[in-house]
């Protein structure tokens, strides 16, 4: 008898799709159910939070997929004409594809967001903010144009004339922005191989220089030791060979030129330096400073002395009083700093 009662509600078609349609939407619930209950707290005793993230704002997209696919179960049964049908099933698929192209966008979003913070903890440009948006956009723009490619194919619509007017539209775009994107992909390598980083002293082969202020993704800001702003497409400063004197230490060499007369003891003069160099607070005891005597010029006898400080912001002062404190170590100890001579011979005729 039961059976018999089971055979006719089956044959019902009606009654057919919808035991089809409530046992897809209990398929959709329990996911739903299990993953927030079940797999959330799993992935909670994880280090990272990006699986906690993807599942969170994915089981919902998915059990609407399971729904839609008992939707389309649930049609099988009834006699619909062919077109009626196709249509039917070119939305069911659309619809499928969208959801599935959202899963997709979040998930990218998640991952990259994820990124994101890591990246910007080890910098202090703002750059990386920009870099993160650029990359999310990106990966919107392409996962929704592939989601639309998929779309169009599933409604018959030859996608690859498409493609290819679209390949020469971007060709065309990409030849108009060549400036703008290199200046943009300058900016991203600057940033990703730490080449350079805010508040550091560079120099460019061109002689430009000065503290770097600021990181952007199309220029980057220098301000020169005069205090002038001076603002360098990032193109150019990827392309450019950059002396940095804060890396890869912060540490600096100073170098003081001097000359003393012909006759004076090397020896002494180098020790009475040392001397100076070795009493001073600013200078680094390692490395060693040394002073050589390197040139035999002109009207004097040319040494350099070398030290080191532990930042550039004290070179300056302390490059002056190194120079002040050897000039009055030499006059103390009646050793002369020659003034520059020429000697003119005079022949007379007769």
């Amino acid at each position: 008898m039961v059976l018999e009662l089971l055979d006719k509600i089956t044959a019902n078609k009606y009654i057919h799709s919808l035991i089809i349609l409530a046992v897809f939407y209990a398929i959709s619930q329990l996911f739903v159910f299990i993953s927030k209950k079940i797999i959330l707290r799993l992935t909670k005793k994880t280090k990272t939070e990006i699986d906690d993230l993807i599942v969170a704002n994915t089981n919902k997209p998915i059990s609407l997929i399971l729904l839609l696919i008992g939707i389309r179960l649930a049609i099988i049964p009834h006699k619909i004409r062919a077109d009626i049908l196709g249509i039917i099933e070119h939305v069911i698929a659309s619809l499928i594809i969208v959801i599935v192209t959202y899963i997709a966008i979040a998930v990218f979003n998640i991952i990259i967001s994820n990124w994101g913070k890591k990246f910007a903890s080890k910098t202090e440009s703002k750059i990386d903010d920009e870099v993160v948006n650029l990359f999310q956009k990106f990966a919107r723009i392409t996962i929704s144009f592939i989601g639309l490619i998929f779309i169009l194919d599933a409604w018959g619509v030859k996608v690859g004339p498409l493609l290819a007017s679209l390949g020469i539209a971007g060709l065309a775009v990409a030849f108009a922005l060549q400036t703008t994107l290199g200046n943009i992909f300058g900016g991203i390598s600057l940033i990703i191989d730490k080449s350079i980083t805010v508040d550091d002293f560079i120099k460019l082969d061109d002689g430009t220089q000065g503290f770097v202020t600021d990181i952007g993704l199309r220029s980057t800001k220098i301000k020169s030791p005069d205090g002038d702003l001076i603002i360098l497409p990032n193109g150019k400063l990827a392309d450019s060979k950059i002396y940095n004197y804060h890396k890869p230490l912060p540490t600096t060499r100073v170098t003081v030129e001097f000359g003393v007369k012909y006759g004076s003891d090397v020896e002494k003069v180098k020790k009475i330096v040392m001397e100076q160099l070795s009493s001073m607070k600013d200078i680094l005891k390692e490395p060693a400073p040394q002073v050589i005597f390197h040139e035999l010029g002109e009207f004097s006898l040319k040494f350099k002395a070398f030290f080191w400080v532990s930042s550039l912001e004290k070179k300056m002062e302390a490059k002056e009083n190194v120079a002040t404190a050897i000039y009055n170590a030499l006059n103390k100890n009646k050793i002369g700093i020659p003034f520059p001579t020429r000697t003119v011979y005079m022949k007379e005729e007769k």
